[in-house]
């Protein structure tokens, strides 16, 4: 078994990055190079801005390269729930963001020729309990009026098409949604904003930040840059002078397993639908099956802000037993990879997009990032350019966590917690 992201291993490196030094001056730095940022960079240079991505790493690194390969639209949260903390207006906009992200995802496929088993296969959202079929169908019935007709309830007799798997009482069906490998999207992304004319820098870490003559001062290791305007797109992995966003932002560890590459009668056995896939409890999995029909099973498996060698093979043991509890023909199957990465979660686990503390920033996706990532590093990108601005988050609030500066120490007790809500509902 590998310690290592599947989507790494099996994508080719980026090839295009800046070499020498980091210098010069720009109109726009971009602090991060993931999804966000690399989105925000293609659009940014195909206007014809100068820009810079400095990224601490290499280019997806971080959440963009450690996630389940899922493009869900819909929210980490029940559309009912949406309404009531944010208004009918504002939830039915960032819902048809996220619609929208996957189809700004898939136009950029296109456009630029990226390689990366792009599909719509729509998602299933699982009842793990009989009384979750309840509260998945009310939420239906509204989601279904209000903002996406593109969703339907199955039964768990109409799920035996769909998942090999007693464990199921039923599921709503997303039928947007869609999946793809997450590594080759990213090196084709940063390959193609290079392309566009954007300066990608990477194993560039921002260590200081200031103010000269207007302009920001942004300095590295191996140089410094000036530019206009700045934008944050770090997400779980925000370190340095960005501590307003540091106490914002709380880095919880999300984990995964692949299997061996499963044999067709497996795959019919297991995953016939071939959708990507979620559980209904807060301490609950995802899975999918990727190009090379692995089937990919994540979940939180401990409330960790770590992601090491240790860590990983801690929770990839939690996580072989969930697959063996859900799936338990494949109880004996060979794991080839296990690893995790940092999920941006906010309080409320709704990402956040705007101006503040004299940069631009986009993060919090809170686990359902990897689609909104991309499109909404555009957005950020065309409200730099003076562009309308679509921004969905526009002016919705975000104070910090109460007695957080950095390090996330009340994780465990906020997995008690939700293991007691999962006990009890």
């Amino acid at each position: 078994m590998q310690f290592k992201s599947y989507w790494h291993d099996t994508a080719s490196s980026f090839t295009g990055a800046a070499r020498g030094p980091v210098e010069g001056s720009y109109d726009v730095a971009i602090v991060g190079g993931g999804f966000t940022g690399l989105a925000a960079a293609r659009q940014l240079a195909m206007a014809g801005a100068k820009v810079v991505v400095l990224e601490a790493e290499s280019v997806g690194y971080g959440a963009s390269g450690r996630n389940g390969g899922h493009l869900n639209n819909g929210l980490a949260h029940s559309f009912i729930a949406a309404k009531a903390a944010l208004g009918t207006e504002r939830a039915v906009a960032l819902y048809k963001a996220f619609d929208d992200s996957v189809d700004t995802i898939e136009r950029i496929v296109a456009e630029e020729g990226i390689d990366c088993s792009f599909r719509r296969a729509g998602k299933l959202k699982l009842a793990s309990k009989p009384e979750h079929v309840a509260s998945l169908t009310r939420n239906f019935e509204v989601l279904h009026r209000e903002a996406d007709p593109d969703t339907a309830m199955l039964s768990r007799a109409e799920l035996v098409g769909e998942v090999g798997s007693d464990a199921f009482h039923g599921a709503m069906l997303s039928k947007k949604s869609a999946m793809m490998h997450m590594g080759r999207f990213v090196t084709g992304l940063a390959t193609a904003a290079a392309r566009h004319g954007a300066v990608i820098h990477e194993h560039a870490p921002v260590t200081e930040r200031r103010q000269e003559g207007g302009r920001h001062v942004l300095q590295t290791p191996r140089g410094s840059v000036s530019a206009k305007d700045v934008l944050v797109a770090t997400g779980a992995y925000t370190s340095g002078p960005f501590s307003w966003f540091r106490r914002r932002i709380i880095a919880v560890g999300s984990f995964l397993i692949a299997t061996r590459p499963l044999s067709e009668a497996e795959v019919a056995a297991t995953m016939p639908g071939n959708r990507t896939a979620v559980t209904s409890l807060n301490i609950g999995n995802y899975f999918r099956l990727a190009p090379d029909n692995r089937l990919i099973f994540g979940g939180r498996a401990r409330f960790s802000a770590t992601s090491d060698q240790t860590s990983d093979a801690k929770s990839g043991a939690i996580l072989r037993a969930s697959l063996a509890g859900i799936f338990p023909q494949l109880r004996d199957v060979e794991i080839d990879y296990c690893w995790g990465g940092l999920v941006d979660m906010t309080k409320d686990r709704y990402p956040r997009a705007g101006y503040e503390d004299g940069v631009w920033y986009a993060m919090g996706y809170s686990g359902h990032g990897a689609q909104m990532s991309t499109h909404l590093g555009m957005i950020m990108a065309d409200a730099i350019l003076g562009r309308p601005n679509r921004n969905p988050l526009k002016g919705l609030a975000w104070p910090a966590v109460p007695g957080h500066f950095g390090k996330p120490w009340f994780l465990p007790l906020v997995g008690l917690y939700y293991k007691a809500l999962d006990r009890i509902q």
